[in-house]
């Protein structure tokens, strides 16, 4: 591997550089090694660190072949799109690696119990702008609704006629929330202030929803009386496949369904099959199933062997984004200040209070 001092942070970069060492190692508190950064992560992440760790990027994303990058490091800072199973984590150990900071909300990706067993800190980062996800699936539900896009290729192609961009007043419509933490209440206010009935399901209920008047109510009732249905629930065992063919069933005719949260909350073969027979009017989808070693990546050259994302995507109906919804200025600051914090406690030799073990 080749790398490249970056000066002014203090931290490393993995480029077509010879390594250049100007900095006593000693004065870094803890040597992180950074997976699946990019451009748009990069600086806040250096401007939280204020040069207090050494911090080494690599775009490569974390998997058995990429894990002897780490060697040397006492902590990684990874995101969704890496892999943190137990073979992994076995051979970061090896490596001499014991904290693992996650630039996420959900830690799905990652064997807890592999890491618990090998005495690996995981933390992670348990809210951010809860808006920038929020916003991006009421965008979501407002493009394919008022049919923004189609109408933009007409308007380029100089075909001014409305014949096939007619939507609906999202007034005084019944919307579903499923799921109603910080995310779930940032959508559930925008929709307040659109004029709607709100129906939310969760094991917990929010008294901030309930001084909303938001009903909380079973995920059948949920289902049977919502004319929008919004994800924003983790994944956990519980939940995957939580919408599958039983459940779609039961669905409005000509309901829309949105979701910004884990890709395996549907059941993708299911969601097809909803779509085909025209019980779906829209879908916006901003995770995948099976996006992973999809999303993240170029793939402009390759030719795309995953006939069900094909298939969504071939839909006039479907909108699907890259797994973009967090992506905001804010909240890519806080993610970065929140995975620096985690780091500073273990350097100190203390818990942190994000830690998921």
């Amino acid at each position: 591997m080749k790398v490249q001092t970056v000066v002014q942070y203090h931290c490393f970069s993995y480029l077509n550089l010879p390594q250049v060492s100007l900095h006593n190692h000693s004065k870094y508190t803890m040597k992180v090694l950074v997976y699946s950064s990019n451009p748009y992560d990069q600086p806040a992440l250096k401007q939280a660190s204020l040069g207090k760790h050494e911090l080494i990027f690599t775009e490569k994303k974390l998997n058995l072949e990429t894990a002897g990058y780490a060697k040397g490091c006492e902590a990684i800072a990874i995101f969704t799109s890496d892999d943190g199973s137990a073979p992994v984590l076995e051979k970061l150990y090896e490596y001499g690696v014991r904290h693992i900071a996650l630039r996420s909300v959900g830690h799905d990706h990652v064997d807890s119990e592999k890491a618990g067993q090998l005495k690996m800190k995981v933390a992670n980062v348990p809210e951010y702008s809860p808006y920038s996800v929020a916003e991006h699936a009421v965008a979501m539900l407002m493009t394919v609704n008022r049919k923004i896009i189609e109408g933009q290729l007409l308007m380029k192609l100089q075909d001014f006629r409305l014949d096939t961009l007619k939507g609906f007043d999202v007034h005084g419509k019944t919307i579903g929330i499923i799921g109603t933490g910080k995310i779930g209440m940032a959508f559930a206010k925008i929709m307040v202030g659109f004029g709607t009935t709100i129906l939310a399901t969760d094991p917990q209920q929010n008294t901030e929803a309930l001084a909303l008047g938001i009903k909380y109510v079973l995920l059948d009732e949920l289902l049977k009386s919502s004319d929008i249905v919004s994800i924003h629930c983790p994944l956990t065992p519980q939940t995957k496949h939580l919408l599958s063919s039983r459940q779609f069933e039961m669905m409005k005719k000509g309901s829309v369904l949105i979701n910004t949260s884990r890709g395996a909350v549907i059941n993708t073969t299911d969601l097809i099959e909803a779509i085909e027979n025209g019980k779906l009017r829209e879908v916006c989808l901003d995770v995948y199933e099976f996006e992973k070693g999809l999303f993240f990546e170029d793939h402009r050259a390759d030719i795309i062997n995953d006939t069900r994302f094909t298939k969504l995507k071939g839909f006039n109906n479907v909108l699907i984004t890259g797994h973009q919804a967090f992506l905001t200025t804010e909240a890519i600051q806080g993610i970065a200040k929140t995975t620096i914090e985690n780091l500073d406690y273990w350097e100190k030799g203390t818990a942190s209070p994000n830690e998921i073990l």
